[in-house]
């Protein structure tokens, strides 16, 4: 009898869980709602479709509003700076803990490289991306995707993702989650190295 109810309360310890843990992805602001989510540890790029933007690949043109809405940014082709587009969100964890040395590489690096933050607005909302913009102090140009159309081209599936777009427009890195800054200021050094 008393096996009977450990097996019970064990059985009853877990539909709660379950139903806990759905009911907390129903809140409107997380990322479970959207069915978008935080990066896997250990994703890489051999695990996107095969029409996802890649190493090597030219990388997909786009034009989107700043995030002030007065300036429009276009992306795609030959530029005169190695560019750095970063996919981001408000809610998003890995976003907060990345936008310090996001801050720092465009201190560092701007004379050779242009870096654009894409927030997520389909998935966010512009008021808390406008706090998360002056809390971070971003001096780079902030682009809005309310529509989602630059995300989906970048078949972007969680945040933070980046791409490191060489000056013939071509991807050198699509990089998913965050990075230590030594290893962006690897790949920035390669990537803006005049040839």
């Amino acid at each position: 009898m008393k096996r009977n109810w450990i097996i019970l309360l064990a059985v009853l310890a877990a539909v709660t869980a379950v139903l806990l843990g759905n009911r907390m992805g129903k809140d409107s602001d997380s990322p479970a709602a959207s069915g978008v989510s935080e990066p896997r540890p250990g994703a890489t790029s051999e695990a996107l479709p095969a029409s996802a933007p890649k190493k090597g690949s030219a990388a997909p043109s786009f034009e989107l509003a700043s995030l002030d809405g007065k300036t429009s940014y276009k992306i795609g082709g030959e530029r005169a700076k190695v560019l750095v587009v970063n996919f981001w969100a408000s809610w998003c964890g890995p976003c907060d803990r990345e936008a310090p040395d996001l801050v720092a590489l465009y201190d560092k690096y701007k004379d050779r490289m242009d870096l654009y933050a894409v927030n997520a607005t389909n998935y966010d909302r512009l008021r808390n991306a406008r706090e998360f913009v002056k809390e971070k102090a971003f001096t780079f140009p902030v682009l809005t995707d309310a529509e989602g159309t630059a995300g989906d081209a970048y078949k972007v599936f969680s945040y933070p993702t980046s791409f490191i777009v060489g000056r013939d427009g071509r991807i050198l890195e699509r990089i998913e989650g965050t990075i230590p800054l030594a290893t962006w200021e690897q790949y920035l050094d390669e990537a803006t190295k005049e040839s």
